[in-house]
């Protein structure tokens, strides 16, 4: 049974058990003790300003950070978060030039990667050119690090940037500092802001508007600069210099010819593609270009990929279709959050036959809380870990206390992740 905007409470959700693990928020508890400002801390970041975060909410940031010890979930997600941050601060920085192969530009300096669902044909005595075997990835691709590097780069710097902002401990600053500088800033290390040959594929193409779905979760990124904006170490000089690399790489997204296909994409690599340029927008200061591209959200993204009854079919085609599903509408969501940024409410968006993001959710909901057997392909393991996050901002978004239940169901530490938290959290 689905949930429906006026649906009564029932069906799948009447199994679910409320709350947290005790044990771990009584152990989270016990971490964190009376404060979020943990013995330690040093300065507490300048926020007399206005936060510039897009992908976050800055009243519960604020609200998150004071003194006060606050609900359990609150003291169970910060310790998380400290537990991470803490081991980050080992962290190696990584870089583009770190990789072995060298690109047909013959810069290093240059992103690259292989298509991962593309494999030599066996029929062809040097195998060339590849051939596709969707969902299936070839070990090869794994050779070049750069996709693996830039995943791991805007993970812990929104966690580091996160744990500065809430703890206000600089070596989480100063670390997440050092790793931004190797890979956009210092001149022997830097990437070039183009994705020129991003998911090549042997014997066809040097690169793909497709591989821009390889930064897909820039707007992190974004969100990590705006919270080390109090920091000592993230200097002025710094943040020009970001400024300056988004602003090309944004350039580079709008004007070259990878970035125009992956705009006329329609599944998930054309939601990437507005999720990256809206929040690069947001971040350079266009936001004019940001809201024009959010307002036509609904005709091209929602209305084109989402049926009435809320399927998906361009992901449905994949060998992957559930794991599609819940990836592009993770896009989606995501474009509803920006959105919040410049008044344009997707949240609530709905054509006259039904097609909106609550409904795509709804659709997947049976399927996932095993209600019901999924009838299309998913050639590997779906874990509900990809699905839990957008059932708890679900919850908020929503005013439905089901969807967080269901995600509790399904991943007991959902909340404790600190972006889905501050996500879900009531306002």
């Amino acid at each position: 049974m689905r949930i429906r905007e006026n649906a009564s409470s029932g069906g799948v959700f009447r199994s679910v058990k409320r709350g947290i693990q005790a044990g771990a928020l009584a152990l989270a508890s016990l971490f964190m003790g009376h404060s979020a400002w943990a013995a330690g801390a040093k300065t507490r970041p300048d926020d007399t300003g206005r936060l510039r975060v897009f992908s976050l909410p800055t009243d519960v940031l604020r609200e998150v950070r004071q003194e006060d010890a606050g609900a359990k979930a609150k003291e169970a997600a910060l310790a998380k978060l400290k537990r991470e941050a803490d081991a980050m601060l080992q962290s190696k920085p990584v870089s583009v030039v770190d990789k072995e192969v060298i690109p047909p530009s013959g810069d290093k300096h240059d992103y690259m990667s292989m298509g991962p669902y593309w494999w030599p044909d066996l029929s062809k005595p040097n195998g060339l050119p590849y051939i596709r075997r969707d969902g299936e990835v070839n070990p090869e691709a794994g050779k070049l690090p750069d996709h693996r590097n830039i995943q791991k780069l805007m993970s812990e710097t929104q966690t580091l940037a996160l744990a500065y902002y809430l703890f206000g401990d600089e070596r989480y600053a100063a670390k997440a500092t050092e790793l931004l500088r190797v890979w956009f800033l210092d001149a022997p290390t830097r990437m070039s802001p183009n994705l020129n040959f991003g998911q090549a594929i042997p014997g066809r193409v040097q690169g793909r508007g497709t591989g821009l779905i390889d930064t897909r979760f820039f707007y992190r990124l974004v969100d990590a600069v705006g919270l080390l904006g109090g920091s000592k170490s993230w200097t002025a000089g710094d943040q020009k210099g970001m400024e300056q690399w988004c602003s090309q790489f944004l350039d580079w997204l709008l004007e070259s010819k990878n970035g125009q296909d992956e705009s006329r994409a329609k599944n998930n690599h054309g939601s990437y593609y507005d999720v990256q340029v809206a929040s690069l927008a947001l971040f350079t200061g266009r936001n004019d270009l940001a809201k024009q591209v959010l307002e036509n959200v609904p005709k091209r993204r929602i209305e084109a990929q989402i049926e009435p009854d809320g399927r998906q079919p361009l992901e449905l085609a994949r060998t992957k279709a559930l794991g599609y599903s819940t990836m592009n509408l993770a896009g989606l969501f995501e474009l509803a959050t920006l959105g919040e940024n410049v008044g344009v409410n997707l949240w609530k968006y709905r054509t006259p036959d039904g097609r909106s993001l609550r409904a795509a959710l709804d659709y997947l909901i049976p399927f996932v809380s095993g209600e019901q057997k999924w009838p299309y392909k998913q050639i590997v393991e779906y874990k509900t870990g990809e699905i839990s996050p957008l059932l708890a901002v679900a919850s908020a978004k929503y005013g439905d206390e089901r969807y967080l239940e269901l995600a509790r169901k399904l991943d007991p530490t959902v909340t404790e992740k600190m972006e889905v938290f501050l996500l879900q959290k009531r306002q």
